[in-house]
C-alpha cells in the first residue's frame, strides 16, 4: 500500500558568515544517535552537503525573511521527527511479531498476527476515537476491565505501546503538515518581494551577490521541503485511515 520514504535535504555550503546555518543539526544527529541515517554531512565537489533528513536554511540578511525561514525550517524539522518516529515504531512493532518483512508501514497483518498469537487467553482488538487508535486487550472469558487480571505478557504490552505511539506521531505528522504548508505556501508567493528587499539590505554588490545566492538555495529547499512534507502527510493519513478499516470506523 504505501512505503517508508527515505529522504534527506541538500543545501550548498562554503565559509561565508552570511551561510551560516539558521538551524544546526542536533547533537544526535552529528554523532550518529538519532536517526536511521546518521552519517556525517558527504561533500560532492564541495557543492552539495546531503542533510541528515533535517532542513538547513541560509541568512539573507532580512532579519524579517531570516525568521520566517527559520520558523519554515523548524517546523519542517518537527515534522520530519514525528514521521521519523511514526516509521520506527510501526518498525518496532513489525519486529516484535515478524510481520511486513519490507519497507511497508501497513498495520493488517500485525495486528491479524497479535490476535492469532494470542487469541487463546486474550480477545485482541484495535480501537479508533477520534484520530487516534490503540491496542484494546481483554482476557478471554472476563466479564470487564474491573476484574482482577493477572499482567498482560510483554510482547503484547510492547504492542500496545508501539500501537499508541504510532497513531500519536502519525496524528502529529499531519497537523505539522498543516502548519507548514501555510508557512511554505507565503514564501512561495513571496518570493519576488523577497528578492528586492535582500538587494535593498545588502551594502555592498558582492554581499548583494552573496546573500541573493543565500535566498535561491532557501527557495529550493523551500520547494523539497514541500514535496517531502505532503509525502510525510500523506503516508501518515494512510495509517491512520489502514487504521480505521482495521478497527471497523470512518474518518
Amino acid at each position: 500500500m504505501f512505503r517508508f520514504l527515505c529522504c534527506c535535504c541538500s543545501s550548498s555550503e562554503n565559509s561565508d558568515d552570511e551561510r551560516e546555518p539558521l538551524l544546526q543539526p542536533r547533537p544526535s544527529d552529528e554523532n550518529g544517535a538519532g536517526s536511521a541515517r546518521q552519517t556525517r554531512p558527504a561533500h560532492n565537489d564541495a557543492q552539495t552537503v546531503k542533510r541528515i533528513g533535517r532542513l538547513v536554511m541560509r541568512r539573507v540578511g532580512v532579519s524579517e525573511l531570516d525568521q520566517r525561514f527559520s520558523d519554515m525550517a523548524e517546523t519542517f524539522n518537527e515534522q520530519h521527527e514525528r514521521y521519523e518516529a511514526m516509521v520506527r515504531h510501526v518498525r518496532n512493532l513489525r519486529q516484535i511479531y515478524g510481520c511486513n518483512h519490507n519497507d511497508s508501514l501497513t498495520l493488517t497483518e500485525c495486528v491479524g498476527r497479535i490476535r492469532e498469537e494470542h487469541e487463546a487467553k486474550y480477545r485482541v482488538s484495535l480501537m479508533m476515537k477520534g484520530y487516534d487508535f490503540s491496542l484494546k486487550v481483554v482476557p478471554v472469558g472476563s466479564a470487564g476491565e474491573s476484574d482482577e487480571e493477572e499482567p498482560l505478557p510483554p510482547h503484547l504490552c510492547l504492542a500496545q505501546d508501539e500501537l499508541k505511539g504510532t497513531s500519536e506521531n502519525a496524528k502529529a505528522t499531519i497537523s505539522k503538515g498543516t502548519t507548514l504548508q501555510e508557512l511554505i505556501g507565503w514564501l512561495l508567493r513571496s518570493r519576488d518581494q523577497m528578492a528586492e528587499q535582500v538587494k535593498g539590505a545588502a551594502a555592498t554588490y558582492q554581499e548583494q551577490g552573496r546573500l541573493s545566492e543565500n535566498l535561491e538555495e532557501n527557495m529550493k529547499e523551500v520547494k523539497r521541503a514541500k514535496e517531502l512534507s505532503l509525502a510525510y502527510r500523506q503516508t501518515a493519513g494512510d495509517v491512520l485511515t489502514e487504521a480505521a478499516q482495521i478497527a471497523g470506523a470512518s474518518l
